[in-house]
């Protein structure tokens, strides 16, 4: 009797060896990183220098300044071999962590140095990417704080600036009154305290849930706030913590002093930091794409960060943002495009606002994580959101998100309950989602990098004018979608114009040259001043062409060498044969 199919297909496929057709795409790292935890500043370092003793021929780190308190900030450049050395070829800055708990930002910049690496000559797109492209990837912008949020006791929000010491209290001290972790959990929770005339009761269902009462009725609780002491005696808790400026606050565009806007430190680059990143980038005029990453809320953001700059954002730019972010709404569940300024609120002095309107490179910031993604789906009608967060708490993490209340003798209030919710409850990827947070992102951006200028010379064609006179049309294209020159670099004058160099052999000269709007005119927008050296001053438009004419004296076979420069493009050549 003839075997069931189905066991005989079982069979089958238990026999196929490992490697096989059916088995997965495998790429395996030279370097071991598991992405179902969160790395230290140490650990971080540690993984890009493994990295690049791995891959010597694609990677390599420098440290390009250091922190406030004294630590290396590592970048990491990550390029092929092919088409040149990295600072000839287009590039895309990728950061994260500005603020030291947000600290998923970290492990997706690390992701994209182990992910790049590992594919290079396994993975045609990204091989591709690699030889077109240069990586610049710092993965904290923040060491110190960054450093702070695991060494020291933090809620999930806190731990968000650097670490400049600053007298918040203005008692003449320095971060003298912290929070402080009381119970020993690592911690800061919340205090409550017994009180008859208290404006809270505990859920009978839930003692781990407190829930304010109706204004004509009395509570049992009060709550205290953050869990600490008055450690400076001056009858007020934690009022004098770590930390200074805000460092997303501290860029040179839009800025607005500390009492506009908080946390904006005492000038544009006062702080160590943001003045190294400053420096490189600025050292680096080939880089033609910015990403940052941030934490929470699930929103590929851009700019303006401030109404009052939309201008720097003209049309032609709003487009290529506008794919952009449609794009990326669809490899990005649950997140949403956004303007900093419209959508979320004002910023002003923030780092991508600096790159897209002080330098004119297409700037993003995603910020990772959103609650929908907690059960991968939105909020129903009616459901009880909190009630929602619970089952997730307790049935995905297991209560490990949660501190249960115990009482404590406080040296101010007596017999208090510390406890609530910890610096995992929120904010951070749970570590079991974070290896798919930091792909889906990582997919985003190379997505973005693939935009930047790939330019080539096209339809090139020569005709006799006369003895000894020649007319070269040529067109340069742009096969992408970002300009080799944004408009609004353009419209600011900001960074080096494109340049078309053209240079005729056996004593020729340039006539006369200029650019024309099709190919069936029959005159072109002359440019008298100096044509062998025509400024390109809107660049190459993405996935478009701009057509240039030239007028040639030269005698026949000569040769007219075409070199097209953009600060924001590899540079191209071509020979035209004048015959």
């Amino acid at each position: 009797m003839n075997k069931p199919l189905s066991r005989c297909l079982a069979v089958s496929l238990l026999s196929l060896p490992i490697g096989s057709a059916l088995a997965q795409p495998d790429m395996p790292s030279k370097v071991n990183i598991a992405f179902n935890r969160y790395n230290t500043y140490e650990e971080l370092a540690a993984h890009l220098k493994a990295i690049a003793a791995a891959y010597p021929d694609l990677a390599s780190l420098q440290s390009i300044g250091k922190t406030g308190e004294g630590r290396d900030m590592w970048v990491c450049t990550i390029t092929g071999p092919k088409n040149g050395p990295g600072t000839g070829k287009p590039a895309m800055w990728i950061d994260g962590n500005v603020h030291g708990n947000e600290i998923q930002a970290g492990e997706a910049v690390l992701y994209t140095a182990w992910y790049l690496t590992k594919a290079y000559g396994h993975n045609d797109d990204l091989t591709k990417l690699l030889d077109n492209y240069t990586f610049y990837l710092l993965p904290s912008q923040n060491p110190d704080g960054r450093d702070y949020w695991f060494r020291g006791p933090n809620t999930p929000s806190s731990s968000r600036s650097n670490l400049r010491k600053e007298d918040d209290d203005r008692d003449g001290l320095f971060d003298e009154d912290p929070p402080n972790d009381l119970d020993g959990d690592g911690s800061i929770t919340q205090m409550w305290k017994a009180d008859p005339d208290g404006r809270w009761v505990r859920d009978r269902d839930d003692p781990r849930v407190f829930t304010r009462v109706d204004d004509d009725k009395k509570g049992e609780w009060t709550p205290l706030g953050s869990e600490g002491i008055d450690d400076d005696g001056d009858g007020r808790i934690n009022e004098d913590g770590p930390g200074g400026d805000d460092m997303n606050r501290n860029w040179p565009s839009g800025w607005q002093p500390d009492y506009v806007q908080g946390g904006a430190g005492e000038f544009p680059f006062s702080d160590p930091e943001p003045r190294a990143i400053g420096m490189f980038i600025l050292d680096h005029p080939n880089i033609a794409a910015v990403q940052s990453f941030h934490n929470a809320g699930g929103m590929i953001l851009r700019g303006p960060g401030a109404q009052f700059r939309e201008s720097y954002y003209p049309p032609q730019d709003v487009r290529v943002y506008d794919e952009i972010q449609r794009i990326g709404e669809q490899i990005l569940p649950y997140y949403r495009a956004m303007v900093i300024y419209r959508d979320l609120y004002t910023v002003h002095g923030g780092f991508v606002n600096w790159t897209a309107e002080g330098l004119g490179i297409f700037s993003f910031t995603n910020e990772l994580w959103n609650d929908e993604k907690y059960f991968q789906r939105a909020p129903g009608e009616g459901q009880d959101e909190r009630q929602r967060m619970w089952v997730f708490r307790d049935k995905l993490q297991f209560g490990q998100a949660f501190k249960n209340f115990t009482e404590y003798n406080h040296p101010q209030y007596g017999a208090v309950l510390i406890g609530g919710l910890n610096r995992w409850s929120s904010r951070t990827t749970p570590t079991f989602m974070l290896e798919e947070e930091c792909h889906r992102n990582f997919a985003f951006t190379m997505y973005h990098a693939s935009q930047m200028p790939m330019l080539s010379f096209g339809r090139t064609e020569v005709a006799a004018e006369g003895p000894g006179l020649w007319r070269v049309t040529t067109e340069v294209r742009n096969e992408n979608l970002i300009p080799s020159r944004a408009g609004v670099a353009r419209m600011k004058n900001m960074g080096t114009p494109d340049l078309l160099i053209a240079e005729v052999s056996g004593g020729g000269t340039v006539v006369s040259a200029g650019t024309m709007n099709s190919w069936l005119d029959r005159q072109f927008d002359e440019d008298r001043t100096e044509p062998a050296r025509l400024q390109v001053r809107g660049g190459i438009p993405g996935r478009g062409s701009v057509i240039f004419r030239y007028i040639v004296a030269a005698p026949e076979g000569s040769t007219l060498k075409l070199t097209y420069l953009a600060e924001k493009a590899r540079t191209i050549e071509a020979s035209v044969n004048l015959k």
